[in-house]
């Protein structure tokens, strides 16, 4: 039951999080409405890579990841939030918008991954 409690958590957090950045970055920019979609998913993707690293070079407790990975940020990051608006994009003609949706969050998640795995190992 711990673990599911856990997970539960982080997942709370996470997704309050997220919505309250996205929020943010919708206020600011409304009619590009995946760019908050897309910080989070770049954020989220760095802090994977600090927490999975520092999780992994100390041999955490299998409670940490699941609190703080699969939980929170689980919670956070937006997969299925990209995908609709990509595919939104792209149902609307907007294919320009919806290739730079898709290149900038992999690549740019990718290498934030990588970075915030550099830093933690540090």
């Amino acid at each position: 039951m711990e673990k599911y409690l856990l997970v539960m958590l982080g997942a709370a957090v996470g997704g309050l999080g997220r919505f309250l950045l996205a929020s943010a970055i919708g206020a600011r920019f409304p009619l590009r409405i995946w760019y908050g979609t897309v910080l989070v998913n770049i954020t989220g993707c760095f802090l994977i890579g600090v927490v999975m690293t520092i999780l992994t070079q100390r041999q955490a407790n299998p409670n940490w990841r699941l609190l703080l990975v699969v939980g929170l940020l689980g919670g956070y990051t937006t997969f299925s939030s990209f995908t609709w608006e990509t595919y939104t994009l792209v149902k609307d003609g907007d294919f320009a918008r919806g290739f730079a949706n898709v290149a900038i969050s992999v690549v740019a998640g990718y290498l934030a991954l990588w970075c915030g795995a550099v830093l933690a190992r540090r």
